[in-house]
């Protein structure tokens, strides 16, 4: 069969290539060439069975996956799954913005641009003025801890870029618990708490506004005590702050406060925050990571794949069998890193990255398909996220479920709850048990 392929593959060629032979005699054939219908081969192309789940080619670059632009003839274009239609304009002129310019992931790619050289030597000077570190000899039986570069595009409400930031962070995630510290400290907000506060801002009817701080290592003391009748919230995240309250007049007077007190930036109403889009409407705020979700998906080259209608595989034993290795399991630990900070805002997915990062150790072939199972599901749900609404009431609901002993290595119990300020989710947990249950009762 493949040699009588090759072999009318051969005879088209050469008919071809008669039929299109033509000899140069000064005379114009043009209108001759038009009526003429050059022979085209009827035989029908299809693709091979064991490539029906993968894509060549795919066009990964940011504005075409925006516009829902298919350079590529795919079968399964991102525009299919992918819809701005929805959006106001403003709101689609700010999530076009955030999506078209790319930041710069290491010191190599942004070592040779002149935006991101004068960010990082505005960094340095005001941790020199701040006067963050001084230098010293490094104590007998002490690690060092290493720093790098984290660039970030500030964005106005309107979507205009505000700034680029470039931060120089320490590499706390390579310390290790009882060696290198005792005690962690981290003067951020719990995420949880942003999503209160979005519910209860929603329901009341608050104000939303975002500023930034030019560094992220603030210094000075903030001494006013305040006697109006107002409420105003202060959200405080590293260097990004939220201001919600009843009163925008209270707002701008405490930006004018905190500005007088410390460098801040006013990057107006709230629309994107630690990479969660906020759409606000009269119905209530939609909380979601589109962006987040896409870049997970262009990383890993899956933006033209198959994607699926359902989370997780529906047969889990083949998670358990003890064979096929992984022989580098960064990429596995690195995506499932990935999936944890996309759960903020998608519960859907925690029980399945619940499952997958108790494996990160030792993942096996078996794990890893499953994380391309997930990434499909992440594909066909790119805009899923929470919503809260507007008509909602302020009453704390919580409900919670266990099974029983379906771990079949450890026989150990997987329990999950879930909170709900009035009709908004807020927060929600999937805990393996540390012990054995003995009953369903007990679990």
């Amino acid at each position: 069969m493949h040699k009588n392929f090759e072999e009318n593959r051969d005879i088209e060629q050469k008919s071809d290539s008669n039929e299109d032979t033509t000899i140069d005699t000064g005379i114009d054939h043009t209108n001759d060439r038009e009526d003429h219908n050059s022979r085209k081969s009827t035989r029908v192309k299809r693709v091979p069975g064991y490539l029906n789940d993968y894509i060549h080619q795919v066009n990964h670059s940011s504005s075409s996956y925006l516009h829902g632009k298919n350079s590529y003839k795919t079968p399964y274009p991102i525009s299919n799954v992918l819809s701005y239609n929805s959006l106001s304009e403003k709101h689609l002129k700010y999530t076009l913005a955030i999506s078209v310019n790319n930041e710069s992931k290491s010191y190599n790619e942004a070592k040779d641009k002149c935006e991101w050289i004068t960010a990082m030597k505005r960094e340095l000077k005001a941790l020199q003025d701040n006067d963050t570190w001084c230098l010293t000899q490094l104590p007998l039986g002490k690690n060092f801890i290493g720093c790098k570069w984290v660039y970030k595009i500030k964005h106005k409400a309107d979507g205009i870029i505000e700034r680029y930031k470039a931060c120089l962070v320490a590499k706390g995630y390579i310390q290790q618990e009882g060696i290198d510290f005792l005690d962690n400290f981290s003067p951020v907000a719990k995420l949880t708490n942003v999503r209160i506060l979005l519910a209860i801002a929603a329901s009341r009817n608050w104000h939303l506004h975002q500023l930034d701080v030019d560094n992220a290592f603030l210094h000075g003391d903030l001494n006013e005590e305040k006697t109006s009748t107002n409420f105003t919230a202060l959200l405080v995240y590293v260097d990004d702050i939220i201001l919600a309250g009843d009163s925008i007049t209270e707002i701008e007077h405490i930006k004018c406060l905190l500005h007088h007190s410390f460098r801040i930036k006013n990057l107006g109403k709230l629309i994107y925050f630690l990479g969660f889009e906020v759409a606000r409407s009269k119905r209530g705020i939609r909380l979601c990571q589109r962006k987040y979700a896409l870049d997970i998906l262009e990383e890993t080259g899956m933006l033209g794949c198959k994607p699926y209608t359902t989370s997780f595989l529906s047969d889990t034993n083949s998670l358990y069998k003890t064979e096929n290795y992984l022989a580098n399991p960064s990429s596995y630990r690195r995506l499932i890193r990935k999936f944890l900070y996309l759960t903020n805002t998608r519960p859907d997915l925690c029980f399945s990255v619940n499952l997958l990062s108790q494996f990160v150790q030792a993942p096996t072939d078996y794990h890893y398909r499953a994380l391309h199972h997930m990434l499909r599901y992440v594909k066909f749900s790119l805009s899923q996220g929470l919503f809260f609404a507007a008509d909602s009431h302020i009453q704390i609901k919580a409900f919670s479920d266990s099974d029983w002993a379906t771990c079949p290595n450890t026989r150990r119990s997987t329990t999950g709850f879930s909170i709900f300020l009035g009709s908004s989710l807020i927060s929600w947990k999937t805990k393996k048990h540390n012990i054995v249950s003995m009953s369903s009762i007990e679990a």
